[in-house]
């Protein structure tokens, strides 16, 4: 196996340095030259101030402005940050121990930095806090989705961990708050085709092969609302808010379905109504069975007064 190359410059907020490979075919005759054509949302003064204060380095250390373009080369700096709006609630600790720790995401902080969301996401946090800068997660959660996620710790069991996921042998389940329908049949299985295209927020059933399997399952329910308990099969993107919406009980606080709603990224009011409640696997190090369940619940059941008045 190819070992990965060190970067030379350290992590920072947690995040490692973006590499940019020169082109063997390249024709420039500096790297600044190169950079301004490749990165063309970057502003050209801000590439030159970057190689002033020494900040865009090669394996041999910082670059000079003139520094001539390399075939084959590489380059590392860290990329400006996007302002970002504070997020403003804890990550719960499930567990932890030398390989993993699981935690309690809230609503609205992403998982991993992506866009507009770098330093407000549960990776870079957790990094920067527990003062582990190899942590990885094992798998992802919707921004806007709570509950549990798997990290792991030592970078060594990173495979055995994520190919858990990848294999689908963990056993997930999820809490949602609904519409209570009592004409609806529960419970039963939710199969269907789901895709989702580039540039496109909302993904859609459509005919064809099924991809995307949920069993739906009615916990309880009171004053027009039940508490739905989701084990998805499948991981389709947005499959459970699509099955539940197919089913005529669009989860509560869902801005993307039935209909896609503008909200403020910092309108914390209304979280959609879906919890990551527990996960359940056989430990691919110990042959052990693991169980974790979250610690949170969700508003609209828990607090429905709060709920309404938000």
């Amino acid at each position: 196996m190819r070992r990965r190359q060190q970067p030379p410059l350290p992590k920072r907020h947690g995040l490692d340095p973006a590499r940019l490979r020169l082109p063997e075919d390249g024709q420039w005759a500096t790297v600044r030259d190169h950079l301004v054509e490749r990165l063309p949302r970057v502003d050209p003064a801000r590439i030159d101030a970057m190689l002033v204060a020494g900040e865009i380095v090669d394996l041999d250390g910082p670059l000079a402005p003139d520094a001539p373009y390399v075939p084959g080369g590489a380059v590392w700096f860290h990329r400006d940050l996007p302002v970002e709006q504070h997020v403003p609630f804890d990550i719960g600790i499930v567990h932890r121990d030398d390989d993993i720790l699981v935690v309690d995401k809230p609503h609205f902080l992403a998982t991993i930095p992506r866009g507009q969301h770098i330093l407000e996401t549960a990776l870079v946090r957790l990094r920067r806090d527990l003062d582990l800068p190899d942590l990885i997660p094992a798998h992802r959660l919707d921004r806007v989705t709570a509950g549990l996620i798997l990290f792991v710790v030592n970078p060594a069991r990173r495979g055995a961990y994520q190919t858990m996921f990848h294999k689908r042998t963990v056993s997930k389940e999820y809490e949602a708050i609904a519409p209570y329908d009592p004409s609806l049949e529960l419970p039963r299985t939710v199969s269907s085709r789901i895709i989702k295209e580039k540039q496109v927020l909302a993904a859609q059933e459509v005919p064809g092969e099924i991809n995307a399997i949920t069993d739906v399952e009615l916990l309880e329910h009171r004053d027009g609302l039940g508490r739905y308990r989701l084990r998805p099969h499948t991981g389709r993107t947005h499959q459970l808010r699509l099955h539940m919406n197919g089913l005529g009980v669009p989860i509560l606080g869902d801005d993307f379905y039935p209909v896609i709603t503008d909200k403020s990224v910092d309108d914390y009011s209304r979280p959609l109504q879906l919890l990551a409640a527990s996960l359940a696997f056989t430990d691919p190090l110990s042959g052990e069975p693991r169980r974790f369940e979250t610690r949170r619940q969700l508003q609209a059941w828990a607090d429905p007064t709060g709920w309404a008045a938000g």
